[in-house]
This record gives C-alpha cells, structure tokens and sequence, in this order.
C-alpha cells in the first residue's frame, strides 16, 4: 500500500482525498487541525467562472476544462454515495456588458467556445431584460450567458467529499495539528524525504505528502527552507434577503458585472460579492468599510429592487494567492521527492479542485 498524507481538508484536500481513494492500492489519511471547509473554503461563494473565463489554451484553461468535465459526474455521484444533497445553482451565469466593452472580443470567444463544445449566448438589452427582468439595462450594452458555469455551496460540497471519502476507505484526522514532517536525505540522489507526519503523540509514515494548506501553506514551508509564499487577499460580502425578486419561468442565474457578484441561493436570499482587498506590508489586512458600501451600491445599480432588501450577514474570508507563482500551484516541491504542493488557488479554489486532484494523482504516478 502507498501511504498518502494529505494535510488540509478545505475544497481543494477534500477533493483530492475522494479522488485518490477511488485506488484500492492508496493508504490515504486526510488530516486538520480544523473542522472541513472552514478555513479559505468558506470565504468562497462557489461561483464557477469557467466557460465565460477567456482563458482559452494552455494550463490555465486545460484545468478549467477538467474541473467543469468532472463536475458533471461528482455531484450526482456524491449525492448517490453520501445521502447528502449539495445545493447548486445550474441556471448558469449573466455576465453583464455596458457602453465601453468590446463586443468583439466576446463574439471572438463565443466562436471558440463553440468550437470546443461549450455555449456562450450574446444578449442584446432587451434579451437580457426579458430573462433578468431584475436588471436595470437602461446604462448597459446587454450581456453574456454562459450556461454551462454554475454555483455550488462550498461547505456543502466539501462536507459531502469528505464524507465520500471515509465512506471509501480515507482515514480523517481533524481537530489535530500537524508538528512537524520528519525529514531524511534520499541517499538515491540529492534530494530529501518526508518520511513521517508528526501529530503530537503520534506519527504517521508517509510514502507522498500533499500540502493543501492554503494560507497554512508558507509557515510549513519554511520550516523545509523554501521561500515559496502564499499570501492572503480579503473578500468582503453580504446576504440579502429578497422576497420579491422576479424571474421569468424561474430562471435565477449568478448576475455578475464590474466583479460584483449576485449569487441567488434559494429562500429568497442573495449573496452580493466579494471585495478584493489585498494586505500591507506586514501582511495585515484590515476590512475597508467603504468598499463593502460600494459593493452593495454597485449591485443595487444593476438590479434596484436590492435596495430595499434587508441585510442578514455581513462576511469576510481570505482567500490564498501565491506571491511570484502563477495561481493555483500545484507541483512537487523542489529538492524533496515525495512532497506535493496543491495551494494558492486564490479566488478558483471551488472551480479548480477536480482538477487539481487529477493533476495530484498524475504526480504520484
């Protein structure tokens, strides 16, 4: 049996965790020091911006592609292995356009889009006023609808890959903190060796170690001597309640212009999101009031009726991004020979799981 320790059960480890322990021959344990999903995970609204994305060759698109492929087939086969129901939000996603876009650009898209497989619809205004009858489109140029991205609750969703997993075999450690990694010279080459986890009292062997630590990330890199940083970026966000919202033949899709989000959630509530404010110097971030106001004011302009919608909770997160690497990084770790980076997947970290698991699984092969 090959022993897989992977550290951080947010959306990312979780996945990676239920994706490996579909192999028989993987001995996977899936260890927190928190409860699953309560670290960046749950500063996520879950919105998968993947077809509308122009990312359209390379990596940055090959994950997007395997994420959303894979996402077709893990919801219902969570829901069928779990007993748990996963809300989702498969109506799609309204990019909304105003004077000063190029139309051009996402003509150019859509052609693509459609190439690969995927549809991408240009709506002019009074399209987009008679499936969003919400949307003020006096001062816009009409919009995008990507039916094929979508919302999913990430807490739901990494409640049920965890639970997928120890249904499958996975070993969960939470509420434990990892010590240290136990280190050795491979005395095959030059690299290191994590040869075990220590967890206080107990220690784990381990064949591959995978960090899915988020912005726990750089403190246990450090202490391997790397200098790899993933640093954190603050969101802010608000839930509406809306009872009187209208749809036309209930279509409710994410609403989203200017990165303001409008993310209906059923019960007549609405998550507005999410500011993006990044730290100083010394790595603090303070919540800027003001920007949340502007938020809130921005999405009341694109859809007015929110105006008059009361304020049940008022959140902040912070979301990992890493510092001189492209986001996410994924990667074994350099000068160690079973160490795998699976972090700093900043604001994407629901969209790119699947594949960051798929991508995990060809490195320890």
């Amino acid at each position: 049996m090959t022993k897989i320790i992977i550290i951080g059960s947010g959306i990312v480890g979780s996945t990676i965790a239920y994706e490996l322990s579909h192999y028989p021959h993987l001995d996977i344990t899936l260890i927190d020091e928190k409860n699953p999903g309560t670290g960046s995970t749950g500063a996520a609204l879950g919105i998968l911006m993947g077809i509308i994305s122009h990312k359209t060759k390379g990596r940055a698109w090959r994950l997007r592609e395997s994420s959303l492929q894979r996402y077709q087939t893990l919801i219902p086969e969570l829901e069928s292995l779990t007993g748990l129901h996963i809300p989702c939000n498969n109506d799609g996603l309204v990019k909304l356009l105003f004077p000063d876009d190029d139309l051009t650009k996402w003509e150019k898209l859509a052609q693509i889009r459609s190439d690969q497989g995927y549809n991408l619809h240009i709506w002019d205004q009074s399209l987009l006023k008679y499936h969003c009858p919400e949307v003020d489109v006096s001062s816009l140029l009409g919009a995008i609808y990507s039916p094929c991205d979508r919302q999913i609750s990430p807490t739901f969703l990494t409640k049920a890959l965890v639970k997928g997993a120890s249904l499958k075999g996975v070993k969960c450690l939470f509420g434990v903190k990892v010590e240290n990694l136990k280190i050795v010279k491979n005395h095959e080459g030059n690299n290191s060796h994590c040869q075990q986890v220590q967890l206080g009292n107990e220690s784990l062997s381990a064949d591959w170690v995978i960090l899915a630590t988020a912005l726990g990330t750089s403190s246990i890199l450090q202490t391997l001597g790397s200098n790899i940083a993933i640093k954190p970026v603050l969101g802010q966000a608000l839930l509406l309640k809306h009872t009187s919202w209208q749809t036309k033949d209930n279509f409710n899709p994410v609403i989203t212009g200017n990165d303001i989000h409008i993310a209906p959630m059923g019960n007549d509530e609405f998550w507005l999101g999410a500011t993006l404010e990044f730290p100083d110097n010394q790595d603090q971030i303070i919540p800027d009031e003001e920007l949340l106001i502007n938020l809130q004011q921005q999405a009341i302009s694109f859809c007015p009726s929110l105006r008059n919608a009361p304020t049940m909770l008022s959140w902040t997160g912070k979301r990992p991004r890493p510092e001189g690497k492209s986001a996410p990084v994924i990667e074994k770790l350099a000068d160690y020979d079973n160490i795998i980076l699976a972090t700093g997947h900043y604001r994407n970290g629901i969209l790119l799981a699947p594949a960051t698991a798929l991508s995990v699984l060809e490195l320890i092969n």
